[in-house]
């Protein structure tokens, strides 16, 4: 295969059909996303066998990414399920407001339309073939989506319900387009066509998001990597502070909304750590304590400066005691990675300046990390979580793929 070609080709159908969806009223754009979803519960025994397929062949994968790779029956109901939610959802394109009248008698404001073109490069994740097309069908752009090739089967299973449900509603089939080849040089040059992409996002890796950054001659919208913390106030409710600890570490281990750094005040520490710890022995979560930390757990393993600065995606936590809310704050600040952080706390005022304080792209009191999500924001799906402060931040959904331009009503009025 003649990969230049082959993705020029890609770009200009790509552009072409973006055409098409800025102008697709709301209601075909729906019956497109709910035809998709019939299609994915209908061939759900496809997927799962294309999945398996995909599993069969990925040996070499770390647990963290075999689990992403993983697609159940219940992964497949909850994609369906996230396309009827974005088709529920109102519409952003053509949205218009912030209006007001100038001097001169125009009236100012702001439309609300897609970005054009948007290619998505992301790894072992199958459902995000599914939540990716449903969110730019919506949000009225075309797509180019290229899955790792670990998932290269499912994928091209669930491409084949997208566009059904893309022509069921007269919509271009192009609108969303999978990569057909696994071969690396795709990326390469969906990366620099700038002729025909308006914006990229990566999903995945550290290292493959800060080679698309890199390389990219298209703006990119970028997902480092999520270096999650909890912290455990002097006045946390020591039952919301456990249960908070527990689901944000266990409930999935591969997440980038996973708390990888638990930090818990010096004068709760031993009421605190030592049932957390338990719970976390039974579940298999090897713990990493700063020198503080042993010695309430004497029988961990000690911490090092690189632990709070690692995304481990497995059943490993990082502890650090500290002495307030300031240190906590600081650590969070340093080591994080600008995704998600939580406090537990009843004090009302400490609550709002972790608020105020730390600087990332979701904040939470009183509630486990593993909200940090698109889905659960009522975005309907995501298609990415952004750690940028420019455009777009934290999960992005329908919004995050739309931009605003001016837009001016006179009555004949000339400058003077």
């Amino acid at each position: 295969m003649d990969i230049k070609a082959y993705m020029q080709q890609v770009g200009r159908q790509a552009r072409a059909a973006s055409r098409l969806m800025a102008k697709a009223d709301t209601q075909t754009k729906n019956q497109a996303l709910n035809a998709i979803a019939d299609a994915l519960l209908r061939d759900a025994d496809t997927l799962l066998a294309a999945n398996k397929r995909d599993m069969d062949q990925a040996h070499e994968l770390e647990p963290a990414m075999l689990d992403r790779l993983l697609i159940t029956s219940q992964t497949i109901e909850s994609m369906a399920d996230g396309l009827r939610q974005i088709a529920s959802l109102p519409d952003p394109v053509g949205e218009m407001g912030d209006f007001k009248f100038r001097p001169s008698g125009i009236q100012l404001g702001k439309m609300r339309v897609p970005l054009g073109v948007i290619g998505i490069i992301y790894e072992a994740r199958p459902n995000v073939t599914a939540d990716a097309a449903g969110l730019c069908i919506k949000s009225g752009n075309a797509t180019i989506l290229r899955g790792g090739r670990e998932a290269f089967y499912c994928n091209q299973a669930i491409a084949l319900c997208v566009s059904e449900g893309l022509k069921i509603a007269g919509l271009p089939a192009t609108a969303v387009q999978i990569i057909e080849t696994p071969d690396r040089a795709a990326v390469g040059e969906l990366i620099t066509m700038s002729e025909f992409v308006d914006v990229i996002v990566p999903r995945g890796g550290k290292s493959l998001t800060a080679r698309i950054a890199a390389d990219a001659r298209v703006p990119v919208i970028k997902h480092l990597d999520g270096i999650c913390h909890v912290y455990i106030d002097d006045e946390a409710d020591p039952v919301k502070a456990i249960a908070i600890s527990d689901n944000a570490k266990t409930h999935r281990y591969g997440t980038c909304n996973t708390m990888e750094t638990l930090l818990v005040h010096d004068t709760v520490a031993e009421l605190i750590l030592p049932p957390l710890a338990d719970i976390y022995a039974a579940k298999g979560v090897e713990l990493r304590g700063c020198a503080k930390t042993l010695a309430v757990l004497p029988h961990i393993n000690a911490a090092t400066e690189e632990d709070w600065a690692t995304e481990y995606l497995a059943p490993i936590l990082a502890i650090k005691i500290v002495s307030d809310l300031d240190e906590a704050i600081e650590h969070i600040n340093t080591w994080g990675s600008h995704h998600t952080d939580a406090i537990v706390t009843e004090n009302y005022s400490k609550s709002r300046q972790f608020l105020r304080e730390v600087d990332s792209s979701s904040v939470m009191i009183n509630a486990s990390t593993r909200f940090a999500d698109g889905f659960e924001y009522g975005l309907g799906a995501e298609i990415g979580i952004s750690t940028d402060k420019i455009h777009a931040r934290g999960p992005v959904g329908l919004n995050g793929l739309t931009s605003e331009k001016w837009i001016v009503f006179g009555n004949g009025e000339i400058r003077s």
